[in-house]
């Protein structure tokens, strides 16, 4: 019985070699599709799809450095003390002795505001430290959870960024212990260093960080702005062991992450790279 439809005494592999001539026409011509699912995207979406270290030496071009960050020592100088401003037992500081030839780069409330700069934290594999206001930081942190994903380290700026100097004990316990609680809930850990509110603290504040469980006190040397870089005390240009704050960029001036890549290329310029400063303070 013949199917309706392909004439009588027509052999059923003339149709087969038929379409075999056709695709072997077709691979001739190139208008084969590739096998490769990457290639079949197209070569402009083959590029995003490949590997991030198929393009990750062009990273740093991208943030408008000369070249790669060097990396920090993989076993830190410890300091035989961190400088110390006053004579208390916990440490405040704004330096780190090291003869690493690194700096700490360290943010408050706001790193999260630019998009960039969590891109650029993962691509140049930044080392940063971030500190934090509940009432402030917490309706994002959530965007901060992506910046902690890629790297960051979160720290502790207080729960609702008061003038901590003159409020009692109690008062200042409880903004030091709440925001470590709040954080070490989001986040899982509880962190160790505290940054008073404008830098101001007072010897209320130092005890009730200590029974708080803060390591301690992180002030800064150098401080980066819309004008550039201005310096607390010291030389005037970056030295190793300097703890740099960088601004969040709320004013007119660059944002964050073009504030961060001009730091980066004056670090480059003295032969400076950037290291973790919990590594260096734990």
């Amino acid at each position: 019985m013949r199917r309706r439809g392909r004439p009588a005494g027509r052999p059923r592999r003339t149709r087969t070699a038929a379409a075999a001539a056709l695709a072997a026409a077709l691979l001739l011509t190139g208008c084969a599709q590739s096998v490769d699912p990457i290639e079949r995207l197209g070569k402009r979406a083959a590029q995003g799809a490949r590997p991030p270290s198929a393009t990750a030496g062009a990273a740093h071009r991208r943030w408008g450095l000369d070249a790669p960050l060097a990396a920090p020592p993989s076993h830190p100088a410890r300091p035989l003390g961190a400088r110390r401003t006053d004579a208390s037992p916990l440490p405040v500081v704004d330096h780190v002795d090291t003869t690493d030839r690194v700096v700490f780069l360290t943010y408050d409330d706001g790193a999260e505001r630019d998009p960039r700069f969590a891109d650029m934290v993962r691509e140049l594999r930044l080392p940063v430290s971030l500190f934090l206001t509940d009432t402030v930081a917490g309706p994002g942190y959530g965007r901060f959870a992506r910046l902690r994903a890629v790297g960051a380290t979160i720290e502790n700026h207080t729960l609702d960024h008061p003038a901590l100097p003159g409020l009692p004990y109690a008062g200042q316990r409880a903004e030091i212990c709440g925001q470590r609680d709040k954080l070490g809930s989001r986040f899982g850990v509880r962190p160790r260093l505290l940054r008073p509110p404008r830098g101001a603290y007072d010897a209320t504040t130092l005890r009730a960080a200590a029974d708080c469980g803060v390591s301690a006190v992180v002030l800064w040397r150098a401080a980066v702005g819309s004008g550039g870089i201005v310096y607390r005390g010291g030389p005037r240009h970056l030295a190793p062991g300097d703890i740099v704050l960088v601004g969040p960029g709320r004013d007119a001036g660059p944002g964050l992450a073009e504030r961060t890549a001009r730091l980066l290329r004056r670090a480059q310029s003295q032969g400076l790279t950037v290291a973790r400063l919990e590594d260096y303070l734990a």
